[in-house]
């Protein structure tokens, strides 16, 4: 890849770094579309892309940290069980082809894109005292998590985001919104710090297999520093429902694009 080549690439990357970390969704989706688009092989687009989603979630972490816009049981708890299947789906990746990820990832993306033009309505629960439900008090909101169904959602959502080096947020924030009514600005902090670690186990066993290329994957990591960071500090600022509809659409169409390139056979 030429220096010019580079350069486009890691542009384009710091953008969608900004718009992504604003909504609480890291854009590994678009990542991996964007280098697989630019020429970049399939598993080492993967590995690059965990590797800008670390950079870029450990950032918007520490700023919504600070603001107290997270939840730290529910990013603990969620978080470790999503990086861990994220480590099992970044290590497995490699026993199948490029273009059966790519095929996997298209899929997985038009979910994502549909999902996210859906509205988010959020509510207020009342504590469950049955087993398999866990009941969070934080200020005066109060957050009832169905086990039975957030975890294995949970642990699937972070096998396939390690998988094909996508974050898994575009999953995790609704989940979260709709299925345990966490607000939406909290929930966008929460994914956000979960995003960090599902991205560090998925990058880890990409990297493994030695799909990691130091000259396209350091420029993109430092320019996703920067990216994350201005991307948080507009996120405290801004609602992000008109950022999540626009990101549902380019979602949509980046899946149309990824299946289509898969198909040609590139």
């Amino acid at each position: 890849m030429s220096a010019t080549h580079t350069l486009i690439v890691v542009t384009i990357i710091f953008v969608l770094t900004v718009v992504m970390i604003m909504s609480g969704r890291g854009g590994g989706n678009f990542y991996v579309a964007a280098l697989v688009l630019s020429g970049v092989a399939m598993h080492t687009a993967s590995t690059t892309s965990q590797f800008i989603l670390l950079a870029s979630a450990l950032t918007g972490a520490i700023v919504f940290g600070k603001a107290r816009t997270m939840s730290w049981p529910l990013a603990f708890f969620f978080g470790g069980v999503n990086a861990s299947m994220a480590f099992v789906g970044g290590f497995t990746a490699h026993a199948f082809g490029g273009t059966t990820l790519k095929i996997v990832l298209s899929v997985l993306l038009f979910i994502a894109g549909v999902a996210m033009l859906f509205p988010e309505k959020q509510a207020q629960k009342d504590a469950v005292s049955r087993f398999g439900y866990w009941n969070i008090r934080e200020n005066d909101k109060q957050y009832v998590i169905n086990l039975w169904l957030a975890v294995p959602l949970t642990m699937a959502t972070g096998f396939f985001s390690g998988m094909v080096g996508i974050s898994g947020g575009s999953f995790l924030v609704p989940l979260m919104v709709v299925g345990c009514g966490v607000p939406m600005r909290t929930a966008v902090g929460t994914a956000t710090a979960m995003l960090a670690a599902t991205a560090f186990t998925g990058f880890a066993g990409n990297a493994l297999h030695g799909g990691f290329d130091p000259a396209l994957a350091v420029p993109c990591g430092a320019v996703a520093i920067i990216g994350g960071l201005i991307g948080s500090r507009i996120a405290l600022k801004t609602k992000p429902k008109s950022l999540k509809t626009i990101s549902g659409i380019l979602t949509i169409i980046a899946a149309i694009f990824m299946m289509a390139n898969a198909l040609s056979g590139k």
